[in-house]
């Protein structure tokens, strides 16, 4: 008969053995281009934007730079996550710009981290490999 301590080493090997095997983090495959969706609430303007990793867009007075963008693969849930910078460089070019935003967004779940400014929003819909 086994002893406890050796029943709960044992089932402490197990478990550590049954985790190793199990892909718990499968992985994200980066992606080369952010495609966002930005709203204009003064026009009622959407358009969608392609961003590609490292290069700023624009859209009205702000300025966009994805730093990283990443996908599931498919036989994972769905889901695109990005890194945004967002800064909004007004009308007058000689004003001081202001960081906006800066942090991941979930296309999934575009509520936990979204765009507060009172013109424009911009949400993430997907994430591509260019």
């Amino acid at each position: 008969m086994l002893s406890k301590s050796d029943a709960c080493a044992g089932l402490t090997s197990l478990a550590i053995f049954l985790c190793a095997l199990t892909p718990a983090n499968a992985g994200w495959i980066n992606g080369t281009v952010a495609t966002l969706q930005a709203l204009d609430k003064i026009t009622a303007r959407i358009s969608t934007l392609s961003a590609p990793i490292g290069e700023p867009i624009r859209f009205g007075t702000l300025e966009i730079v994805v730093q990283r963008c990443a996908f599931r693969p498919p036989e994972e849930p769905p889901e695109n996550v990005a890194f945004l910078e967002i800064i909004d460089r007004g009308h007058d070019e000689a004003a001081q710009r202001k960081k906006i935003f800066s942090g991941w967004m979930f296309s999934s779940s575009p509520a936990v981290s979204a765009v507060e400014h009172p013109v424009y929003d911009v949400t993430l819909l997907d994430c591509i490999i260019n």
